[in-house]
């Protein structure tokens, strides 16, 4: 099971709480730079919106309507960045906007697919074109036109497991299942409470970080006790995975009357994905569920678009989680802002730090913890400068392409299927190698749980990315929950349960 530190004398330069990509990335960025870190996090890593996101490293296409143009540049150059640094987890899509002209004219859309292509810079990535639909097209007969332009799919839950595994390498302390109870200053430092299935302890840090994610105004007012300095808005957005939808690796972009987006995009080989929705969320951000409300709606829209048609009963499965944006007091969810805002306080010259982050999406998280850093310099004169932008993470060292690998791993472990080499690229990059070791056939990875998962696999997860449960490994770590049987669930169960703690330094 986890382990953790328990009170000590030893003081930390940063106190992260939340286990999310921002919380991550900050923990990743602040470590390499020299300083010491301590990060927790109440349940697992990426539980609640780093894992219910569209899966995308994109620019957000969509934003140039609401003029947020620094947010898309910065996540346009972004997308380059990252997929050299995980070229595991991440790979280059081609997007098809079909083009229906009552909702937006073709010269509109392709203005901004002109900024879209210029805005940040694209080296590895295809430009926007575009295309004529034939007869064979999944699409609806009335539609006949189109653009094409590219952005980047990625793992997301694995990209936040991935940093954090990062910031372990760099020396940071990293527990999971960890609540922070309290925290307060005194004098220069912040004494943080906290409590795991171990008991309660306590840490000590010059700053603290609040990375809570949908939590962080919450975290401020209940926890610090002190007053949070900006509203937050929490937005459901939703998908539903259903049987692949039509052939090819190409995602769709469907515009609809409301004047919002829904992607369909291909998921693990034998499904498309479609979503997301913006609703305004009231409730526990841990309870989120998605809306028969918005099921309908993403049928409807699925529905506008293809031949295919779907009902309730194709859907296999569903996702949702809540994006916890900046209150900037707009009156639609889709135009919120989706920039990060990051809060420093400080009551006085000799108090320790707070920064809070408000907002934030997935593709720009190094930037935001790059910023992050520059807020929190003047308190750490001496750490190192900038550096994550050209260092691989875990599993990325070294690498060519997912494919190159998944040949290599079927060259020494035989009777790997295609399919099982491709799914231990794309998760571990050369990192595989600490799993498959000298193994040459299947056989010899030990207890087969079902759909390609083995005991080597299990053995590794638990000792190096912070699994505890089969919902970590089926649902964050893989995607594998979608086709394993309880019966198979069961087993992986019992053998979590019986399995010593392995779990590599916190």
């Amino acid at each position: 099971m986890q382990t953790s530190p328990q009170s000590n004398d030893k003081i930390y330069d940063l106190a992260v709480i939340g286990g999310g990509i921002n919380g991550v990335g900050i923990a990743a960025d602040a470590s390499g730079r020299g300083l010491s870190v301590f990060l927790c996090e109440k349940d697992d890593l990426a539980s609640h919106t780093s894992s219910a996101s569209s899966k995308l490293i994109h620019g957000g296409l969509r934003y140039l309507e609401h003029k947020e143009f620094r947010l898309v540049r910065e996540a346009l150059a972004e997308r380059e960045v990252l997929l050299a640094k995980a070229p595991h987890i991440i790979r280059p899509m081609r997007f098809i906007m079909p083009h229906r002209p009552h909702l937006r004219p073709a010269w509109l859309i392709r203005t901004g697919l002109f900024f879209y292509d210029h805005l940040g810079k694209r080296e590895k990535l295809l430009g926007s074109n575009n295309v004529y639909f034939k007869e064979d097209s999944p699409l609806n007969a009335a539609i006949t036109r189109g653009f094409e332009y590219s952005d980047c799919a990625v793992d997301d839950s694995r990209l936040v497991v991935l940093n954090a595994m990062h910031a372990r390498e760099k020396g940071a302390d990293i527990v999971t299942r960890t609540r922070c109870l309290s925290a307060q200053r005194e004098g220069q430092y912040w004494v943080v409470d906290l409590e795991n299935e171990k008991g309660q302890f306590q840490i000590k840090a010059k700053a603290l970080v609040n990375a809570a994610g949908p939590w962080v105004a919450q975290f401020i007012k209940q926890d610090l006790q002190l007053k949070s300095p900006y509203g937050i808005r929490l937005i459901q957005g939703s998908h539903i995975i259903v049987p692949k939808l039509y052939e090819g690796d190409k995602a769709f972009i469907m515009q609809n009357d409301d004047r919002r987006i829904v992607f369909a995009i291909p998921y693990l080989d034998q499904y498309t994905m479609i979503g997301t929705t913006d609703r305004e969320y009231q409730g526990d951000p841990a309870q989120v569920k998605i809306t028969q409300e918005e099921i309908a709606y993403l049928i409807e829209v699925s529905n506008a678009h293809f031949k295919n048609q779907l009902t309730q009963a194709d859907i296999i499965s569903t996702f949702a989680g809540v994006r916890p944006l900046c209150d900037d007091e707009s009156d639609n969810p889709s135009a919120i802002t989706r920039d990060y805002t990051l809060a420093l306080s400080q009551e006085s010259e000799d108090q320790a730090p707070l920064l809070s982050v408000f907002g934030g999406k997935l593709t720009t998280y190094r930037k935001l913890a790059e910023s992050a850093m520059q807020q929190l310099k003047a308190f750490f004169p001496e750490m190192k400068g900038s550096w994550t932008a050209t260092e691989a993470l875990p599993g990325g060292e070294n690498m060519a392409s997912a494919e190159q690998l998944a040949n290599e791993i079927r060259a020494q472990i035989t009777d790997a299927s295609e399919s099982l080499a491709k799914r231990w690229a794309s998760a571990y990059g050369s990192r595989i190698w600490n799993i498959l070791g000298e193994a040459t056939s299947v056989e010899q990875l030990g207890q087969h749980f079902g759909q390609g998962l083995y005991a080597k696999e299990v053995d590794y997860l638990c000792r190096f990315e912070w699994v505890t449960t089969s919902q970590d490994i089926l649902w964050r770590r893989s995607k594998l929950g979608l086709n394993f049987a309880p019966s198979e669930i069961e087993s992986l169960d019992v053998y979590l349960a019986n399995k010593p703690n392995t779990t590599v330094a916190a």
